[in-house]
């Protein structure tokens, strides 16, 4: 017998297309239930219990955006949201509120099996490590793996599985350049794009919960290369010449 937690949920007005969705995600091992609408979607999804939302954009009622907007006030539930193939503006727009990936459509079943199972290998980690990871620690930030929680000066931040996956990768490569195209893979478990902003997306939401400014960054953007995290003397180096810079006009 399947557990509660092997269970999907689909969200999406179209029928036809959940049915196929449901058939062949079962046929992968999963358990689908599909709802039709964003009232009934939200609903289902905040009584729990489920490994996954695959969540459309374009819903009847509640939109898929404001769907997602009320599962992230109270969950980290991992969100896959479908868009309407060429529309970048609702990609954005839902990794922005906190979409974990997105798939445009028509998409290929198969495309979809292979980005859930991508997303839920972020969101459980790594589980066979034979003992609990260390934890990280870069000046006032603490990520903690076998948690995966995340202090700032001892304040907790919230993230999401992509986002905490992401500065993982940064804080462990502290001081060192990381490019954009290995942040793709590891991150986002796919062939990097250099027309796919998602990558930037992410790195611009863990900034603001890192209470990033021009002043102050933990993560800085080396231009067409990737991302950096600061070490502390590096941030403060470039704190002290933005005071002398001011102060001196």
């Amino acid at each position: 017998m399947k557990g509660k937690m092997e269970r999907i949920l689909i969200i999406d007005d179209d029928v036809e297309l959940c049915t196929l969705v449901g058939e062949y995600l079962q046929a992968e091992g999963f358990t689908v239930e599909s709802v039709h609408d964003g009232e009934s979607g939200l609903q289902r999804a905040g009584a729990g219990g489920y490994l996954l939302v695959v969540l459309d954009v374009m819903l009847p009622g509640i939109n898929g955006f404001e769907v997602l907007r009320r599962i992230r006030a109270t969950s980290r539930l991992p969100v896959l949201l479908l868009t309407a193939r060429g529309e970048d503006v609702d990609r954005i727009v839902g990794l922005e509120i906190g979409a974990d990936d997105y798939l445009p459509k028509p998409f290929n079943p198969r495309e979809l099996v292979a980005r859930i199972r991508a997303v839920l290998r972020r969101t459980r980690g790594d589980k066979s490590a034979a003992s609990a990871p260390e934890i990280v620690h870069v000046g006032d930030i603490e990520l903690d793996p076998a948690t995966r929680s995340v202090r700032r000066d001892g304040q907790p931040v919230d993230l999401t599985s992509v986002e905490f996956n992401l500065l993982e990768v940064l804080l462990r490569e502290a001081g060192r350049v990381v490019p954009r195209e290995r942040l793709v893979n590891a991150v986002l478990s796919r062939k990097f794009s250099p027309f796919d902003r998602s990558i930037d997306m992410h790195v611009s939401k863990v900034r603001k919960k890192l209470g990033d400014t021009d002043a102050d960054e933990h993560i800085k953007t080396i231009r067409g290369v990737g991302y950096i995290f600061a070490r502390p003397r590096e941030r403060t180096d470039k704190t002290a010449e933005t005071v002398k810079t001011t102060s001196s006009s």
